[in-house]
């Protein structure tokens, strides 16, 4: 009888063991595919220079692409290759030009048109810079151009660009750059 007990125990134990490994990497696949935390997106502040974006809320999703195997995506010259997803909210459609999304490097040095926001007021786009501003701006003509010439509607940095030192601050000013997107 002690000997049918242990046995049954044992099966027991280790038919639970083998079991345990499959949870564990199913528990492990839920985690990965659940969306990611605040951390990886960035609020978008309006500028109220465009009528119907006074009270508008915007927001950039960043993240890796999920076409590679290893969880990261690289550009050709090797630095991280980010996908933002633009999102904006309470957002009057303009009666006239488009509202388009850029993506600049914080010095305004080298800027990309990520495109124009589309009838949901979202766009997504690709950007291979560590520290970035993204801008949306009222553009006459939605025709490709190398910068914007409208007015900003909103701006934003990534959160890589808000690390940055007190050079322009005062030794004890405490002047939150994120509350003017930048």
């Amino acid at each position: 009888m002690r000997l049918t007990l242990a046995v049954a125990t044992l099966a027991g134990v280790a038919a639970s063991a083998a079991s345990a490994p499959h949870a564990a990497s199913a528990t492990a696949a839920a985690r990965c595919s659940a969306p990611g935390p605040g951390y990886y997106a960035f609020e978008l502040v309006t500028t109220r220079n465009v009528p119907g974006t006074g009270l508008a809320k915007g927001t950039v999703e960043v993240s890796f692409s999920p076409a590679s195997p290893f969880a990261v995506s690289l550009a050709a010259d090797g630095s991280y290759a980010y996908d933002l997803s633009v999102m904006l909210e309470r957002t009057r459609t303009p009666t006239h030009g488009t509202l388009v999304a850029w993506v600049t490097t914080p010095d305004l040095a080298s800027v990309e048109r990520l495109g124009p926001l589309d009838e949901g007021q979202r766009v997504s786009g690709r950007v291979t810079w560590n520290k970035f501003l993204v801008v949306i701006t009222l553009e006459s003509d939605d025709q490709y151009a190398e910068r914007w010439r409208g007015p900003v509607a909103f701006r934003g940095m990534s959160r890589s660009g808000m690390m940055h030192t007190m050079v322009g601050h005062g030794a004890f000013q405490q002047e939150n750059c994120a509350a003017y997107g930048y």
